[in-house]
């Protein structure tokens, strides 16, 4: 094993571990709201924190979950050696994936959107902006959370190669096409419920599914 290929596994173990810190579960608990997994869908994001009622709380785990995001793209651009689009890219799936299946939680986690959107923040914020614009376009526009969230990594892998200037084979596009799958089979069952219309609408003010 080559050296880089040891930081490369090192850097995908630190962005799980940062991926898979519960903010949702851990604010929702410290402000007396009991177990997150309790309530609701039993997810661990923002939606979910928001239907305690406690919007301060939904948007603080919103950030925090976006955070986590941009703190594992920016370690592997500042301070890991040979920093490179091919860390950047580790970072982001690795990020993603300890958001969406944490070992602390029997890998039952959220859904990695706003864990996903904060890397493409970092990895090209033009493409960050663009998705975000989506997703609230057709939330507004179907007040479906989770339909704006789903257009949005529809499109994400897309505008990374047409807005980043990389190549469409380029590891930054890949990761985000891995992360816009990974999202998408997360919400497997609130493609299910779109698709029979059973899918419930929300407040368009409301944070996005994380």
């Amino acid at each position: 094993m080559s050296g880089f290929q040891a930081q490369l596994i090192l850097l995908f173990l630190v962005s799980y571990v940062i991926g898979s810190i519960p903010f949702g579960l851990l604010l929702t608990a410290l402000s007396g709201g009991g177990d997150i997994r309790k309530i609701g869908s039993g997810n661990i994001g923002a939606t979910n924190v928001l239907r305690t009622g406690r919007r301060g709380l939904a948007a603080a785990t919103l950030l925090l979950d976006a955070l986590k995001g941009v703190a594992a793209v920016l370690i592997a651009r500042f301070f890991f050696p040979g920093a490179s689009d091919m860390t950047m890219a580790v970072a982001t799936v690795a990020v993603v994936i300890g958001h969406c299946f944490p070992v602390w939680l029997g890998f039952k986690g959220g859904k990695g959107v706003a864990t996903g959107l904060g890397t493409i923040w970092v990895l090209s914020w033009p493409v960050g902006l663009a998705c975000c614009v989506v997703w609230l376009l057709v939330a507004r526009l179907s007040r479906i959370s989770s339909a704006g969230a789903l257009a949005a990594f529809l499109l994400a892998p897309v505008l990374m190669v047409l807005l980043s200037g990389r190549a469409l084979h380029s590891p930054i596009p890949v990761a985000t096409l891995l992360v816009s799958v990974l999202i998408w089979a997360r919400h497997w069952s609130n493609i299910a419920r779109l698709l029979t219309g059973q899918e419930p609408r929300v407040n368009v003010d409301q944070a996005p599914r994380s």
